[in-house]
Parts: C-alpha cells; sequence; structure tokens
C-alpha cells in the first residue's frame, strides 16, 4: 500500500496540485498550484495538506511521522529552483508560512514571513542585495511575527518599541528609520522575547519553521477564527493547509512593493481593475492599514490629488499584472482577489481567490458575466449567496436629509447606518445583546474584532484602505463601513476621538454613509433601498428555475405591498392577533375577555367584527387573487390585558375596573401558557370568538367579490393536537361561512386547513389530512415542543450549546434537519397519502433561512411563507434548491 502524502510541490511553472483540489490543499494553496501551472510567476514553495491538520488535532498535536521527510524533500526543490539555501549563512534562502482554508477566512489565521532570519543568515540577506537596512528591516519584521503567531507575545508590545525608536529618531513612518535604528530594533525585540518566554528568540531555521507550521495549524482553532466559523458557518472539521513558499520582497527600495487588486469592484462590481499598492513594503503593510495604500492605477485615482498610481509608477509591471488579472478571471470565470510583490521591478503572484464582495457586486457581477458570455444564468443564480440579498434590503441615507459630513473617509462597504459610538469589539457585543445599535471606531481593525464587527451596524477606522481587514471584512459581511478617515484621531484609553477641534465620546451617536464614505455627528434619516435592474433581472432567472413557491407573512396592507413587491406570491400566515393590539381595538377585546358569560362575550365581538372586516378586505385587495392564509387567534388571552404597573398609570379607570382586571388576570394565569390555553382550543371553549373571525373574513370576500375581485380565503386553524379538535372547530367555521355565502348570495372557493405545530399532530398527519385541505408547519412551535425548549428562555443556554458543538446551529434559526425534520417529512408523506392534493407549506421565521429553504424543496413542499423582507432570500434559495438538485 503506497504511503500517503501530505506536502504538495509547486514551482517553475509546474504544480503537483489543481485548482479542483482545494479540500485537500486549502483554496490558497490549489490557486498557487493553478496559477503555477497557468504559467504565472508564482514564487517557489510547496502545501502541507488539510489532512496533516486533522491529524495534528487527532494526535495530541503531533505530526505524522512521514510528513518532515516530506517537507525537507520539498524544500530541496524550492532550494534547486530559487538558487538559494534554507538556514545558509552565504546565500540562505527564507520562506513565509501563511494558512489556506478550502474557503477564504480573510485575516483569520496567522502568516509568519521571512522565516529563517538568524543572526548568521542575515549576513547572507544583505551579501544578496547589498542593502543592510532591508535585511534588519526584514529580520525586525521577523521577529515581531513570529513573536507574535508562534511565541504569543501581543502585537502592541513591539507595537511600542517601534512607535519608542520612531520618536527617538524623530521620524514618522517605520520606513523612514535607517540600518542603525532597526538593528537596535531587533536587539530591543529579542530582549522582550527573552522577558515574555524566559528564552532566546529560536535561532535554528528548521526549529523556526518547525514551530510556525504547528502555530498556523493552531491558528484554525483561535476565537476569532472560530467565530468567523460560527458566523459564516464553515465545519470546524474542515482544518487549514500550510504553504510555505519562497519569500519575494517589496521592500528592497522604490524599484519594490507590494499590493493587493481585485478584477472588478468588490463594492459595485463595475468591470475595473481595482487595487492598492504600497512601495517598499511587505504584504502586511496594505492590509493592516500601517500605512495609507496607493492607487493601483490612473482611473481610480478618479482626478483626485492622491499618490501616485503603479500604473504611473511602474507601466511595464502594471501591463503584466493587467495581463495576469485578465488571464486569472477569464480562467476561473469568477471575480479575483489577488495579491502580489516586486521584487526590484519583477513581478510576483503570491495569491489568487474568490474576491468577497457586496450583495451589489456579485448581483451585478453575475449578470454581467452572463451578458459577456463567461458563465449561464444557473452559474449566475449560485454566485450569489441568499443571505447576501440581506444586505440590500438595508437602509440608505435620506437623500432629502440635510446634513453636513464632519469627515470624510474611504466608502469601503456601502449602505448606511446609525448607532452610538463603542471602541472596543467586546463593548459592541455587550451592547449587540441588549439590541441597542452601536458603530465600532477602531484606529484600525485586526482579526480580533471579528465578533464585534459582526455585532455592529457600521464600523468606522481611522487607518488602512479599501483593501484593508475593515474594508474586506465589512464587504463580506455586509456591514456599512467607512475606512481610512485620517480626519479622525482616536483615543481608546480615552474613549473618544476627535475631528479636528470636535470631540466625539463613546455613547455619541454617529451616522456612516459607507457610499460616500462621509461620517457624518448625530442621527441621520435612514431609507429603504431602491433594487436595481440587475437585481431584477437576476430574480427573474430565480423565477424561471425554482419551483418552491414563497408566500409572506403579513398582517396589514402596507407590509402585504411590501412583500408583493419583493415578489411573494401569496400570504402564508396573516395573524390575526395583531390586529385587535390598535388602540381602537384593544379596549373592546379587553371588554370580550371581561365578559362573565356568552351574551356579554359576543356583544364586545360585535364591536370588533367591522374591524377584522376592514383589515381582511385592506389585505385582500392588495394581494389581487393570490392565496391568503388567515390564522385564527392564537395566542392566550391573558397577553391582552393590562400588566399591573400600566393599570397603575392608567386614570381613564376606576379602581373597581382596574380589582376586576387584576382578578380576571389572576384567573387566566398560566405556569405555562405556551403549552396552555391558546389556539384551537380557545376556538373550542369559545366558539364565538372564531365564528367572529371567520364571518369577518368571509363578509370581507363576499363583498370585495361582488366588486370584481376574485377571492379564495385560505382558513387556518392554529395548535391542533388532535383530529377531533380541528373537526369541532371546521364544522363551525363551515357553517358560519355558509350562512354568510347565503347570505350575499355568492358562493366562495374556499379551504380550511391546520398549522402543524404539536409533535402529536406530525404523528398523526395521516389522520388530520381527511379534515385538513392543507398544512402549514409552525415551525416555531413545532421546535419548541420537539426539543421542550422554550423559545422565550432558551436563549440563555442555546449559544453554548452551539459553542460547545452540542448542537450545530440554532434550532429556532435553520430546521432542526434530524429531528424536526424528520417530523415534518413524515407528517408530509402520511398527509399526502391520505390526501393527494394535500398543500403543504411552512411559515415559521425558518421559511426564509436559506438552508431551511432548501430542505424544504428537499422534502417536497409546495411554498414557504416569512417576513415581507427575506422573500428574495427564499426564493434565491429555492433556486439554489433547484439547481443542487440537478447537479
Amino acid at each position: 500500500m503506497d504511503k500517503a502524502k501530505f506536502v504538495y510541490f509547486f514551482g517553475a511553472g509546474q504544480a503537483e496540485g489543481k485548482a479542483e483540489m482545494k479540500n485537500l490543499l486549502g483554496g490558497k494553496g490549489a490557486n498557487l498550484a493553478e496559477m503555477t501551472n497557468l504559467g504565472v510567476p508564482v514564487p517557489a514553495g510547496f502545501t502541507i495538506s488539510t489532512e496533516v491538520c486533522t491529524a495534528y488535532y487527532n494526535n495530541q498535536k503531533k505530526y505524522p511521522p512521514t510528513l518532515w521527510p516530506e517537507i525537507k524533500n520539498n524544500l530541496q526543490k524550492v532550494e534547486k529552483i530559487m538558487g538559494a539555501k534554507f538556514g545558509d549563512s552565504e546565500n540562505p534562502l527564507l520562506v513565509s508560512v501563511r494558512s489556506g482554508a478550502r474557503i477564504s477566512m480573510p485575516g483569520m489565521m496567522d502568516t509568519v514571513l521571512n522565516l529563517g532570519l538568524n543572526d548568521n543568515t542575515i549576513k547572507g540577506v544583505i551579501r544578496q542585495n547589498g542593502n543592510e537596512r532591508f535585511a534588519y528591516d526584514s529580520y525586525r519584521r521577523f521577529i515581531q511575527m513570529y513573536g507574535n503567531v508562534v511565541l504569543g507575545i501581543k502585537g502592541e508590545n513591539f507595537e511600542k518599541l517601534l512607535e519608542k525608536k520612531k520618536a527617538e529618531k524623530n521620524v514618522e513612518q517605520d520606513t523612514q528609520l535607517n540600518a542603525d535604528a532597526l538593528k537596535e530594533l531587533v536587539a530591543e525585540f529579542k530582549q522582550l522575547v527573552k522577558k515574555a518566554t524566559g528564552e532566546d528568540f529560536p535561532e535554528e531555521p528548521k526549529q523556526q519553521l518547525d514551530k510556525a507550521i504547528g502555530a498556523v495549524f493552531d491558528s484554525w482553532n483561535t476565537e476569532r477564527a472560530i467565530k468567523y466559523r460560527k458566523i459564516n458557518k464553515i465545519p470546524s472539521q474542515w482544518g487549514t493547509a500550510v504553504n510555505v513558499q519562497s519569500m519575494v520582497y517589496g521592500n528592497l527600495g522604490n524599484d519594490s512593493g507590494t499590493g493587493v487588486a481585485f478584477t472588478r469592484d468588490p463594492a459595485t462590481g463595475e468591470k475595473v481593475f481595482f487595487g492598492e499598492y504600497l512601495l517598499n513594503a511587505q504584504g502586511e503593510d496594505v492590509v493592516a492599514g500601517i500605512r495609507t495604500p496607493q492607487p493601483i492605477n490612473i482611473a481610480q485615482k478618479k482626478g483626485n490629488s492622491q499618490l501616485p498610481s503603479l500604473e504611473e509608477e511602474m507601466p511595464e509591471v502594471y501591463k503584466q499584472l493587467e495581463d495576469i488579472y485578465k488571464k486569472l478571471e477569464h480562467h476561473y470565470t469568477d471575480m479575483q482577489d489577488i495579491e502580489f510583490t516586486i521584487q526590484k521591478g519583477r513581478l510576483y503572484l503570491l495569491q489568487t481567490r474568490t474576491g468577497k464582495r457586496t450583495a451589489v457586486s456579485a448581483i451585478k457581477i453575475a449578470v454581467d458575466m452572463v451578458k459577456e458570455g463567461l458563465i449561464d444564468k444557473k452559474t449566475a443564480v449560485l454566485r450569489v449567496a441568499p443571505e447576501q440579498l440581506d444586505q440590500l434590503l438595508h437602509p440608505n441615507i435620506d437623500p432629502k436629509a440635510k446634513l453636513k459630513a464632519a469627515a470624510k473617509g474611504l466608502p469601503a462597504s456601502p449602505g448606511a447606518a446609525v448607532g452610538h459610538v463603542v471602541f472596543t469589539a467586546e463593548k459592541a457585543v455587550r451592547e449587540a445583546v441588549h439590541d441597542k445599535k452601536v458603530i465600532l471606531v477602531r484606529t484600525e481593525t485586526s482579526p480580533e474584532d471579528i465578533a464585534g464587527m459582526n455585532a455592529a451596524q457600521g464600523i468606522l477606522t481611522a487607518r488602512g484602505g479599501m483593501t484593508s481587514h475593515a474594508a474586506v471584512v465589512a464587504r463580506g459581511m455586509g456591514k456599512c463601513c467607512v475606512a481610512g478617515c485620517g480626519a479622525i484621531s482616536v483615543d481608546e484609553e480615552a474613549k473618544s476621538f476627535t475631528i479636528g477641534d470636535i470631540v466625539v465620546s463613546e455613547g455619541d451617536y454617529i451616522t456612516l454613509n459607507g457610499s460616500t464614505g462621509e461620517v457624518i455627528l448625530g442621527k441621520v434619516d435612514l431609507v429603504e433601498p431602491e433594487l436595481s435592474g440587475d437585481f431584477t433581472t437576476l430574480m427573474s432567472w430565480v423565477d424561471e428555475i425554482r419551483t418552491l413557491k414563497v408566500r409572506t407573512n403579513a398582517d396589514t396592507p402596507h407590509d402585504s405591498q411590501v412583500a408583493i413587491d419583493f415578489g411573494a406570491e401569496g400570504i402564508g400566515l396573516c395573524r390575526t392577533e395583531h390586529m385587535f393590539f390598535g388602540d381602537e381595538r384593544l379596549p373592546t377585546v379587553r371588554q370580550m375577555i371581561m365578559a362573565d358569560n356568552v351574551k356579554e362575550r359576543k356583544a364586545a365581538l360585535d364591536k370588533l367584527l367591522p374591524f377584522q372586516k376592514s383589515d381582511f378586505k385592506g389585505i385582500f385587495k392588495v394581494m389581487k387573487g393570490r392565496p391568503v392564509t388567515i390564522r385564527l387567534l392564537d395566542p392566550p388571552l391573558h397577553e391582552f390585558l393590562p400588566k399591573a404597573e400600566e393599570l397603575e398609570k392608567d386614570t381613564g379607570l376606576s379602581d373597581a375596573q382596574k380589582k376586576a382586571i387584576l382578578k380576571k388576570a389572576a384567573a387566566l394565569h398560566e405556569f405555562n401558557p405556551m403549552l396552555g390555553h391558546r389556539g384551537c382550543r380557545l376556538g373550542i371553549t369559545y366558539p364565538e370568538i372564531y365564528e367572529m373571525q371567520v364571518r369577518a373574513i368571509f363578509e370581507a370576500a363576499c363583498e370585495l367579490v361582488k366588486e370584481g375581485y376574485s377571492i379564495v380565503p385560505e382558513v387556518m386553524i392554529p395548535l391542533v393536537g388532535h383530529i377531533e379538535e380541528l373537526r369541532f372547530t371546521k364544522k363551525h367555521a363551515i357553517k358560519v361561512a355558509a350562512q354568510v355565502m347565503a347570505d350575499y348570495g355568492i358562493m366562495l372557493e374556499y379551504k380550511i386547513g391546520t398549522m402543524i405545530e404539536v409533535p402529536r399532530a406530525a404523528l398523526t398527519a395521516g389522520e388530520i389530512a381527511k379534515e385538513a385541505e392543507f398544512f402549514s408547519f409552525g415551525t416555531n412551535d413545532l421546535t419548541q415542543m420537539t426539543f421542550g425548549f422554550s423559545r422565550d428562555d432558551a436563549g440563555v443556554f442555546l449559544p453554548a450549546y452551539v459553542e460547545k458543538g452540542i448542537l450545530p446551529q440554532d434550532p429556532f434559526v435553520s430546521i432542526d434537519q434530524a429531528g424536526v425534520g424528520v417530523l415534518i417529512k413524515m407528517a408530509v408523506k402520511s398527509g399526502r397519502d391520505a390526501r393527494a392534493d394535500l398543500k403543504v407549506g411552512i411559515c415559521g421565521e425558518h421559511g426564509g433561512d436559506p438552508s431551511s429553504v432548501i430542505f424544504c424543496h428537499q422534502v417536497g413542499l409546495n411554498y414557504v411563507s416569512c417576513s415581507p423582507y427575506r422573500v428574495p432570500i427564499a426564493k434565491l434559495a429555492a433556486a439554489h434548491a433547484k439547481i443542487q438538485e440537478s447537479r
């Protein structure tokens, strides 16, 4: 049997890997191999596979025994191609050690550059380049990165020494420090390592490499990487690959540089080469925001007075880069995010990957690439993640708002955000738990800020460019972001930032316009977005492909119209109880609850009837013949009664009335109201309540039919667990419907069905289907009752369940397919066995969750129903499900 292969070489136009091997080599390793095979200039190196990461964690952080012989063999191949030797004092080879998961996780895992440097090899580096300053700059960077990533010393401790050295030498930029100053800094960095670890900085290159590889594997399970995976639903078992690659240098002088570029604008999708670079710098300088980068081409400058572009500084290199990016985009048929280094006028590509993009950009790129003949419609639909569409539905600054920008930065991620200022990721998370909207303000963000960025409405940074960590991560999340706002000075310790003489403190409100880069003091009115022509085009393709219908949950004509505008095909859940809470209605509802007998209760219900009828007419009119499923009253009656503290403030009630209400509330009190006197149980004990609602539905429908509307009401009886509950309530509903239709002289087509939200109903669905003409799964309650979790209290422990791997995700967010999903499958099958034409949908919050929508398609539901603003998301997920079914 052949021994396992763990290491894959690339270099000199030949590679052992290819793009399709990203599960084994990670995205970065697979693409380095692919670029090498395409003839793109890539520094030689090798990739240690994700299988090693899995083995490392399964074997108490020990490598497979055959790994190091493979590494040694591949290192020799790299030495031969590069004409240098690892650890040699005369002609040393230096390498970078980088992570590379199968899906890009920008900034979440660790990198070490310039590995192989020590007090001996630095002499060889000086001989190679004749540049002592460059050698010591590389050495101090290596100690700083290795100290932070491998030895666990806080990066800010090194930064403080660097800032102190610049102040000592009276310079502003680190590029202004001369070789002697950098030598001093190297010695001071080593002293810091000795003090922090109790040991000297490691000098042996092979030991450096061994520890760096382990550190990259360890970074797969850092807090920030775990949070990123959780946010982006990346499985923890995938692991990361490690890429060991020959160093090339962008910090050798002004004929060298480094940059990041996108083959199209990642914010807008416009077909322009978009990126940034720095002269005399290494890669981390661009993304870390330590120096303000320069635009990559003249077009990007847009007439502003900026530093010269790469196109102007190095026209031949720019032309070569332009040819390569076009080749890569055409080869991958997708927008690429590339990293490059220029060493003494020679261009090298260090990475290409599918570029992170905003929803606006994703849609434009997908539609444009179909028009360009690069991809087909189905591929275009798959290129836009359903979750991304949520970004499009975020508000923008009201164009009528009168405002004055206090400062302006780079428009790093579009949209607008209003919130009070916080200065740490931890504070942003704490505030978000209490539903407070915040803007995270940082000098520059780092990967450790991922949770706070996710919790914030928007992000503002003083430093960094359009390809900085803040910009890339914010675009991926769909968060509004203004980056590189040099006009602000952040003082995290004082919890404030200044714009000239203006001081903005923690807790103060600001508004960000991520589309223009403007920072505005105070709150500004926001407006709902208008969807582009490209969005309409993409959604037309979605509608051609999908078979699962998408309805909406709506209780008002306004919400119904919003949903129709987004493409809803009907209403899957109209909650009648929401109509009871209006100021004009609530007193009458309470009068009905306080009634001591049927006569008094009916008198109150007669007063409510016109309100209910008016509500239904408004919704029926907007829906124009589309199906409307109306759920009869579901919550327990005590929810409509005022709390004791509210009664105390009510001056319109006498003490006797207040006392009576409190007495009634006490009588209605339940220890577990979610399992108590609610749903069809109310309709059985107080049949006059459901009779009034059914009368209102059918009177509204009959009156509109007389006006020329086509109405097919669907009456849904909630919380049925036993067929006799449905028989009883259905019989009363049919009787009222028949009476109303006779009174109006109109015969309506209508359906009576039930919600399947009690596990017993799912288990006896075949029997229930004999009476129900449709099922709608109330997955919120079905999840609650199946797990035995109170959804109102589960927030206390569910995050820990997800964090500790007990559950893969919150079952109230995505359907628990292994448990609740089995009940749904069972109910669909037995229901349709009993009634072949049974219409089946879901109307819980899961109807707008993409993975749940895909599940609903797979089990053969007719439709899902979700909130109006998630209709496009559900439709796109339904199209994804249909495409994936045939692939």
